[in-house]
């Protein structure tokens, strides 16, 4: 159901009702207060990279990782839906994902950046490996690596939402990196 405030100004604020009490009646709320909150959610950070062919390559941070199912093992990362990550996705039908260490807050900025270069040159000084699965990069000094198969993509809001099996992975002992409050974090533990 998508009701609409006619009180809001969609410039100004986007609003959506909160079905509250026994009776389920519409509440408004104003967003920017729930987006703030949402921020406090602590995730991991990777770079999602897939191998576009013919010098295509392409990676992106992406902190919206989740895993959806054991068995089978698929996860669900979303992006928004003008990503070019989605494009070359959807075409090659695999990609790696770079679970990040705590040291690599650089490696989380360079390719969240806008401006960074396209294909093989945003690679560029950076130690990488050749998934043989995918043939995506796998970053080195990442806390893991995931190879993955597409499955589906789905619409949903600004975002598509990308399912994908797992195929294999690979992980090393190390702490990971932290996205808390729009900011990139350590913490003092170590995986097993």
């Amino acid at each position: 159901m998508n009701i609409e405030n006619p009180a809001a100004s969609p410039a100004t604020r986007s609003v959506r009702p909160q079905h509250t009490g026994r009776w389920g009646q519409p509440r408004y709320e104003d967003t920017d207060a729930a987006r703030k909150a949402l921020r406090r959610l602590a995730s991991g950070v990777t770079v999602l990279t897939v191998d576009g062919g013919a010098g295509a390559r392409h990676g992106t941070t992406a902190s919206s990782m989740v895993a959806v199912s054991r068995e089978p093992l698929i996860l669900g990362v979303c992006l928004r839906r003008t990503s070019t990550f989605t494009r070359l996705a959807l075409a090659a039908g695999t990609f790696s994902v770079n679970v990040l260490a705590a040291g690599q807050g650089d490696v989380a900025g360079r390719f969240a950046d806008p401006e960074r270069p396209s294909g093989d040159a945003q690679f560029a000084g950076l130690a990488w490996t050749t998934d043989p699965l995918s043939g995506a990069p796998l970053l080195d000094g990442s806390l893991s690596h995931l190879s993955c198969r597409l499955l589906d993509r789905h619409q949903v809001g600004d975002h598509d939402l990308l399912l994908a099996e797992v195929t294999a992975g690979a992980h090393a002992r190390d702490t990971p990196m932290i996205s808390f409050a729009g900011r990139l974090h350590t913490t003092a533990c170590a995986g097993p």
